[in-house]
């Protein structure tokens, strides 16, 4: 829905967002993964903007209805998108919410501006490399060939798909077909790409200790991103010290548990947010 798409503008170009709930609520903003689209959350907002949430949704630079002018992609790029738009709303500390490398992002602002989050929402995060840096060069070449026209679109919406093992949402179809229709115009594959070759989650392994917030940490343990989801989301849990009941391995569910398995992800939120210290005690 485009009804209350908004733009913030940085120097590159403007990031979209879409603005939903009360302008006085407590402030939620989420970023979709690594090719993916602010739909992705179409299965969680409403519960939370009806629970009385502000609920901000942000394109990726270069994906859906942001601007591909920009140059730069990755974690620290997206997560000083995140807090940007934080300061231009004007209504934090937020609690920020990411999917894949959206979570890495949201973690990296967390630690770059504890002052700005309240907490975090962190769906299939990558916090670390699990690749050795050979590995990853090889993948990176690899990107390059697999995400070219004509063939580009399709390969990703394939791969989205194949990552997204177990109960399928009823849009799922239809939620493929639109990350592959954006894909098809040629400069948000171009963007889409160097993403891809820009990613390096060590910039966030790096940052760890520096993060403060509460997190939720959400894997599917189906995820065939992770070698062993259930070690993973260990790790992460100890990474950052998130408590046993906020660390949840969802076990039909792969890479995208906020719309495969949304009966078990807000609920999930909505405790977690309800527990949260209030923003003016954030840290005391």
């Amino acid at each position: 829905m485009l009804d209350n798409l908004r733009f913030l503008r940085l120097p590159e170009g403007r990031l979209a967002y879409t603005d939903s709930g009360a302008t006085d609520g407590p402030l939620v903003v989420a970023v979709p993964g690594m090719g993916d689209l602010r739909s992705t959350y179409d299965d969680v907002t409403p519960a939370l903007v009806e629970a009385g949430w502000r609920v901000v949704v942000a394109d990726l630079r270069g994906h859906g209805d942001s601007d591909t002018s920009f140059t730069r992609h990755g974690d620290e790029a997206t997560g000083a998108d995140l807090l940007a738009l934080v300061e231009h709303l004007d209504a934090g500390p937020a609690v920020l919410m990411g999917s894949s490398m959206g979570a890495s992002a949201a973690t990296w602002a967390a630690a770059e501006r504890p002052e700005l989050v309240r907490g975090l929402v962190l769906l299939s995060p990558f916090l670390r490399e699990t690749l050795s840096p050979g590995k990853q060069r090889l993948l990176r070449a690899a990107y390059r060939g697999l995400f070219a026209r004509p063939w580009g679109a399709a390969v990703w919406a394939g791969y989205y798909s194949m990552i997204s093992k177990g109960r399928r949402s009823p849009r799922h179809r239809e939620h493929v077909a639109q990350v592959r229709a954006a894909m098809s115009d040629g400069a948000h594959l171009r963007s889409f790409r160097a993403l891809t070759v820009a990613l390096d989650h060590t910039v966030v392994e790096r940052r760890l200790a520096d993060v403060q917030a509460p997190a939720l940490a959400v894997v599917g343990a189906l995820d065939p991103d992770f070698a062993d989801p259930a070690a993973e989301l260990a790790w992460v849990r100890e990474a950052i010290g998130v408590p046993p009941e906020h660390g949840i391995l969802v076990p039909d569910a792969g890479h995208y548990p906020q719309h495969q398995t949304p009966d078990v992800v807000v609920p999930a939120v909505l405790g977690f947010l309800a527990g949260l210290p209030v923003a003016g005690d954030h840290g005391a």
